[in-house]
């Protein structure tokens, strides 16, 4: 017998069509998520101990083969977090930006296991538990959906949604990143906007997505850390050049000083100008 496709399964298709080094499937209903195996329950993670260990001695590992080097204990929690979250938050943001459906996910909905070959992000399993969507949405009348009143409202859902699953997983990772409250939620913050805004860029509506995330993290709103932080600079030629200011470090300095990201805390307008600009040209 066929699985019946969930409220978001057409989003998640077509975030795979773009990204095709992540996938996603949903397993049937009654069916467990899987475990073992390369598999890790974000339950796992959110509780620390031995399952965390383990998914952070990949990334140990993972820097000694890239980099030839020892990172800093908060340094490999840092990546960690950031493999799991970027995925993670497109499980929630690209319904949203999409089709206008924001699924919940609690860790014990979700399953990650990122050792698939040929699958350079990796594989998450999810069981949806609910979401919300706009009258008029034709999935309103399934069964788990709760009809919000407008746009902002549906925002509102994003954000508590991306809370509800990340609050006690960066609780477990706080004590190994070396850090706690504003500076783990800024991480968050940085996870939603740079993910859903690589993804748009894939589908053709980079523009869009900047505007929208705009909306959806105006600042103030917390426990997210400041605003979606996009800017303009201008190229040698007057070109407009987008970026935005992250709002946390992912500590990828401590491995290569001069290689920082263009929208690093660490990186000053002058460099950003270079670089974006090359970029620009191909």
């Amino acid at each position: 017998m066929p699985v019946p496709r969930s409220a978001v399964a057409d989003a998640y298709t077509r975030l795979t069509e773009v990204l095709p080094g992540l996938a996603i499937t949903e397993p049937a209903t009654g069916d467990p998520l899987p475990s073992g195996d390369g598999w890790i329950t974000a339950a796992s993670l959110a509780a620390g101990g031995t399952g965390l260990d383990t998914f952070l001695a990949w990334d140990d590992a993972q820097v000694r083969r890239d980099y030839g080097q020892q990172a800093r204990p908060d340094v490999v929690a840092s990546f960690g977090l950031h493999r799991y979250a970027w995925p993670a938050c497109l499980l929630i943001t690209v319904p949203w930006f999409l089709h206008r459906r924001v699924p919940r996910f609690p860790v014990t909905h979700v399953s990650y296991n990122r050792t698939v070959p040929d699958l350079s992000m990796g594989r998450l399993a999810v069981r949806p538990d609910g979401f919300a969507c706009l009258p008029g949405d034709p999935a309103a009348a399934l069964p788990g959906a709760t009809v919000v009143a407008d746009e902002e409202a549906l925002r509102a859902e994003l954000r508590a949604a991306v809370a509800e699953h990340f609050e006690p997983v960066l609780a477990a990772f706080g004590p190994r990143m070396r850090r706690r409250g504003r500076a783990l939620w800024a991480t968050a913050t940085d996870e939603i906007v740079e993910g859903l805004w690589y993804v748009a860029d894939l589908l053709g509506e980079r523009e869009r997505a900047k505007r929208e995330l705009e909306l959806l993290l105006p600042g103030a709103t917390k426990p997210y850390v400041g605003s979606a932080a996009f800017r303009e600079l201008t190229g040698p030629n007057g070109e407009s050049l987008p970026t935005r200011d992250r709002a946390s470090c992912c500590m990828f300095y401590t491995l290569r000083p001069e290689d920082t990201c263009t929208t690093c805390p660490r990186t000053c307008d002058a460099e950003r100008v270079v670089r974006l600009a090359a970029a620009a040209a191909g």
